[in-house]
């Protein structure tokens, strides 16, 4: 037992123990850890198509951007009140006083404006992206939630708006088939577009 581990088990913080464990992890190459809802989770990286998704997205998000204070973020922690989440792409300040956290271990999530899952395939990586994080981006108040899906129908984009912390879900949801345009409506990427050019054609 490494002393990460003894120490979560004496510890009275549940929180504060898995924060601990997660912070002394070593994981190797491919692999990251997050912290979702009370438990660790262990992801591989995206597989090709995942990747081209998102470096689609980020891509349009950093020319959208490129004129602001914001820009687009990827594969950096997202750190609310001792969890951790590793988005597929966020905007967020370039400010770096502004946004790390505390401990130097990411960015805070109070100063991220919209946050992006890119679905991969099976039950466990689409329940975390659909239900689990989509509650957790609502607990943190992030603003706008961006659910690019290819596995719902034949693939759709879903904007989550309204975060209601409490409730741990949403006012408004809007989703919509791929090949229908999905525009931002509000923050740093208001007028961003998400359509074929990002998603790709609809699958299947």
């Amino acid at each position: 037992m490494s002393d990460a581990q003894a120490d979560f088990l004496n510890m009275s913080d549940p929180d504060e123990g898995l924060w601990q464990v997660w912070k002394a992890m070593e994981l190797p190459e491919g692999y990251r850890a997050e912290i979702i809802e009370g438990a660790i989770e262990v992801s591989p990286t995206g597989r090709f198509a995942h990747a081209q998704v998102v470096n689609r997205l980020r891509d349009a998000l950093a020319i959208f951007l490129k004129d602001t204070d914001y820009g687009a973020w990827n594969d950096t922690n997202v750190i609310h009140a001792r969890r951790a989440w590793i988005p597929d792409g966020f905007v967020a300040p370039r400010d770096a006083e502004l946004i790390e956290d505390e401990e130097g271990l990411g960015i805070k999530a109070s100063v991220v404006s919209l946050v992006v899952e890119v679905v991969s395939p099976g039950k466990t990586n689409q329940d975390r992206d659909r239900i689990r994080k989509r509650r957790e981006y609502a607990r943190a108040g992030i603003p706008m939630y961006v659910l690019i899906d290819d596995y719902d129908g034949q693939g759709a984009v879903t904007l989550f708006t309204g975060p209601r912390p409490d409730k741990a879900d949403w006012e408004d949801i809007h989703r919509v088939p791929y090949g229908t345009d999905v525009t931002i409506p509000e923050g740093p990427a208001k007028g961003l577009v998400i359509g074929e050019a990002i998603t790709g054609p609809k699958r299947g």
